[in-house]
């Protein structure tokens, strides 16, 4: 590995962080470790699924033609069980769904063939050979390296019982594939985080610059657990040799100037009062893998210029008004990258000092990356209905997709909501497509449809081609 360099940190951010340190039982979405995180759903068989009611869609605009042209429950595992499933993300007309934890998880990622939308055909299974192990986060991109050339899939390896004694063989990290050939992928390496204190990687992305292939990690708490140093919550990782990653930088929390040396917590107190987690949860980077934004739950998006990966600067980062939950969950990117859509996951909609609410989006200018400039703050009908259930993932924001002038959320459920950013400071809700008993967890923009995971029903297919389709959903030729 090679040494890590010291990071730039704008004295701005160092003045405003003061940590203290609390029990790990405290922590925000610390069941992380335990592969839950408040989301288990029910997994419908697709007999079941048939019988569901229909589907509401209600829109406008270019999305008034959105409808659900498949749905699929993904196949019992090779053990026979059923599984749920996670995020999902699509690459060459093959969509590649993770899975949660519903019977004991290792359902590893599944892929699907989209020549048919109406009919998605599940062709493989792959990356579920790690004992005890979830694999939520998928991303699948061509790279082109010295030692790689073809269609890398990168996906995210959990334990469901952090550091047990009787399961000796259960790591964290991440599987690298490859799936140039999506009927038969190939395992080519493992960037495992031996330290089994560390839960393992959440969520992840993967990007390239030139002929160099990156991998980005998001591991939650694991400067906490290791206390060594050895692995940090946001990691880069060279990929370009996928059968041997190399670890090129980290950060975490510990990396300010500022904070004591024997911190060993995930708080800090905020200077409006409250003591808020700091932990990543996410991270993304623009197309050309310049800039990286990490979702550091209350800390925010934190922004870093990534052209260097050996050695990153700090930009900025999103702050929070001081009644607000941070809860900085997924990032995406519009206009270039001059807008940056933030996701905050809130399921306990109220709280001492803070507006009682549950999650939503945000969006801001991010024209000059070192002060983001809020532009507005997007919110549904579920947003502030305390209705029962209460203090529940059912009605927050989860993860942002953005395509064009349109930003896709998926909102559990709230199924998948479609809102017009065209003026990013006037987002208006154009769409909503609201499956019976809706859980969804993931969206992606593919082609000329969306695709989305339900976590107790599969994969959805959204045909959004304005009616120009055959009747059985097919793309026109």
């Amino acid at each position: 590995m090679k040494k890590k360099k010291k990071l730039i940190v704008n004295s701005v951010l160092v003045s405003t962080l003061a940590l203290s340190v609390l029990s790990p039982t405290a922590f925000a979405h610390d069941a992380m470790e335990i592969g839950g995180i408040g989301k288990e759903a029910y997994v419908f068989s697709n007999e079941e699924i048939g019988n569901l009611g229909k589907a509401e869609t209600n829109g406008s605009k270019n999305l008034k033609h959105l409808r659900e042209a498949a749905a699929v429950q993904i196949e019992p595992g090779e053990d026979g069980r059923q599984n749920n499933a996670a995020d999902v993300y699509a690459h060459k007309g093959f969509a590649y769904l993770g899975t949660h934890t519903a019977n004991g998880a290792n359902g590893g990622v599944r892929v699907f063939d989209l020549k048919d939308p109406s009919n998605p055909v599940e062709v493989a299974q792959f990356a579920h050979e790690i004992p005890h192990t979830w694999q939520e986060k998928v991303i699948v991109k061509t790279v082109n390296t010295p030692d790689f050339k073809g269609d890398l899939a990168v996906v995210s390896l959990q334990q469901t019982g952090r550091n047990r004694a009787d399961r000796p063989d259960s790591f964290g990290g991440v599987l690298l594939y490859d799936v140039t050939d999506p009927y038969n992928p190939v395992r080519l390496g493992f960037h495992k985080l031996e330290d089994r204190r560390v839960t393992g990687t959440h969520e992840l992305y993967l990007t390239t610059q030139g002929n160099r292939a990156l991998l980005l990690t998001s591991n939650p708490y694991a400067d906490y657990y290791t206390h060594n140093g050895q692995y940090q919550d946001f990691e880069i990782i060279d990929v370009s040799n996928p059968a041997e990653p190399e670890k090129l930088w980290g950060f975490d929390p510990r990396d300010l100037p500022e904070v004591p040396a024997n911190f060993n917590g995930y708080h800090w107190n905020a200077p409006d009062g409250h003591t808020r987690p700091v932990f990543n949860h996410s991270v993304i980077t623009d197309n050309n893998g310049h800039y990286a934004y990490v979702s550091m739950w209350d800390l925010g998006t934190v922004i870093f210029d990534i052209r260097d990966p050996e050695n990153p600067q700090y930009l900025g980062r999103t702050d929070y008004r001081d009644n607000q939950k941070g809860a900085a969950h997924s990032a995406a990117l519009a206009r270039g990258g001059n807008i940056l859509i933030e996701t905050r996951e809130i399921a306990n909609p109220h709280g001492a000092g803070y507006e009682s609410a549950y999650g939503y989006t945000r969006i801001f200018d991010i024209k000059d990356k070192s002060n983001p400039v809020l532009l507005s703050e997007f919110t549904t009908d579920l947003t502030y209905d305390f209705s029962a259930p209460v203090q529940t993932f059912a009605k927050t924001v989860h993860d942002p997709k953005v395509h064009g002038n349109t930003l896709y959320l998926s909102y559990y459920s709230g199924g998948v909501i479609s809102v017009d950013i065209t003026d990013p400071a006037n987002p208006v809700e154009i769409h909503r497509y609201t499956s019976d008993q809706a859980n969804v967890w993931g969206v992606f923009v593919d082609r000329n449809y969306v695709i989305a995971s339900d976590m107790g029903q599969g994969l959805k297919v959204l045909l959004k081609n304005n009616g120009n389709g055959n009747a059985n959903g097919q793309q026109p030729k």
